[in-house]
């Protein structure tokens, strides 16, 4: 092993050395989704809207803690604007959904050979609304969409992506313990994952070497996901096809993250297998210092759209890009983070959202160079009411990731 840590150990013996990080933090209680749906609802009062459909998944989650994986049945939630939640769901699956919803409702069922979509105007007409905007989940599949916009009569049917995401967007400080101690534990994967990188090792073992790890450390389901490129396979962002074997010198590049109670972590560390060429290490340390030029950004009144303008600058300034062109960076500089890896807010020209304290996203201005490398250093921000603050500590060298 060299003295940063990079090779030198065997999957066997890092995996014994992990012990169970104890979790000090706690699901989230029943109050607090109370408090989200109170927190709905009153967004809705303030615009009109007399209703909201949650589609099964993340939503329904966030707003009911109801863990329902969406298919081909309806399941949901309607919210109204006295914070009344009223699921619906197939009659068989009534005291499934009774045993999984926290936040409690009335349950209104149809058969398999009924039509689902009718209930959600059923529910409105029983509690005397005749008409008004119903905003519906922007993850609803189409066909139940099209279901509510044939049978709508003097509805009107929108979109709830805006209210939706201004509840989900600002974290509480239950939130972010849970996320913090999900972060704290993928970096320490990462830095053991390092230790076990030999010449000739595939993608697969490191891979699953990263799954086991996150089990030992605590997570019951593992790697909530993992890539693993080595050498020119890191200019694509998110893999290959066939990806190589590790090769002496070659650039390795590993993004994986878990979940724990919900929330998702998600951190990339690149660096090098033994000796990094001049222009590699001069992309490495202009990522860092675009990394780190997005992290100043990242203060109160600022938009996510300054975060981007302020990573492309730095980029430019060193004659990389301009915009989406290479070498230089091909996608939005970072995404929100929470219940789901890729949430609001997203860091992308235009997005004039204001950064405010609660707000958590990824920083990862990832630099390709077309057909032979690519460095992404990426880790997360949380905006307090003092300013940004870091989940983990940013990678240090190209040479020296951890600053061992």
């Amino acid at each position: 092993m060299n003295k940063f840590g990079i090779g030198g150990s065997t999957s066997t013996i890092e995996l014994a050395k992990i012990t169970p990080k104890q979790a000090s933090v706690k699901p989230i209680e029943l109050e607090e989704y109370k408090k989200r749906v109170l927190n709905l609802s009153q967004q809705m009062k303030a615009q009109n809207i007399v209703a909201v459909y949650l589609n099964a998944g993340a939503n329904l989650n966030y707003f009911t803690g109801t863990h329902w994986r969406p298919s081909e049945r309806m399941v949901g939630a309607v919210v109204l604007q006295n914070a009344d939640v009223h699921y619906i769901a197939p009659n068989f699956e009534k005291g499934t959904i009774q045993d999984f919803m926290q936040v409690k409702g009335s349950i209104h069922c149809w058969e398999e050979h009924e039509n689902p979509h009718l209930l959600l105007f059923k529910i409105l007409q029983e509690n005397g609304i005749l008409s008004g905007e119903v905003q519906v989940d922007e993850t609803t599949p189409f066909s139940i969409i099209h279901n509510f916009l044939t049978h709508r009569n003097s509805y009107l049917i929108t979109t709830a992506t805006s209210i939706i995401a201004n509840c989900r967007m600002i974290k509480s400080a239950s939130e972010i313990a849970i996320m913090q101690h999900v972060m704290d534990i993928t970096m320490e994967v990462h830095k053991a994952a390092a230790k076990i990188l030999r010449v000739g090792i595939t993608t697969t073992e490191v891979e699953n070497f990263i799954h086991e790890a996150h089990k030992k450390y605590g997570i019951p389901s593992g790697s909530y996901f993992c890539i693993v490129l080595f050498g020119v396979d890191s200019s694509f962002p998110h893999g290959v096809k066939n990806p190589k074997k590790l090769e002496e010198n070659d650039i390795v590049l590993v993004d994986t993250g878990c979940q724990f109670y919900d929330y998702i972590s998600d951190i990339t560390r690149t660096y090098v297998f033994g000796k990094a060429t001049e222009k590699q290490e001069r992309i490495w340390n202009i990522e860092k210092e675009t990394q780190q030029a997005a992290f100043e950004a990242s203060i109160l009144g600022n938009t996510c759209s300054d975060i981007d303008t302020a990573a492309r600058s730095v980029l430019e300034k060193h004659h990389l890009g301009p915009d989406y062109n290479l070498p230089g960076l091909p996608h939005r500089t970072g995404h929100g983070i929470g219940l789901e890896i890729h949430e609001y807010p997203y860091l992308l020209k235009g997005n004039e959202t204001i950064l405010k304290p609660g707000m958590t996203f990824s920083n990862e201005p990832m630099i390709c160079v077309p057909n032979e490398f690519g460095i992404r250093l990426e880790d997360h921000i949380y905006i307090t009411k003092n300013g940004p603050k870091w989940f983990t500590n940013p990678a240090y060298s190209i040479y020296n990731p951890f600053g061992i």
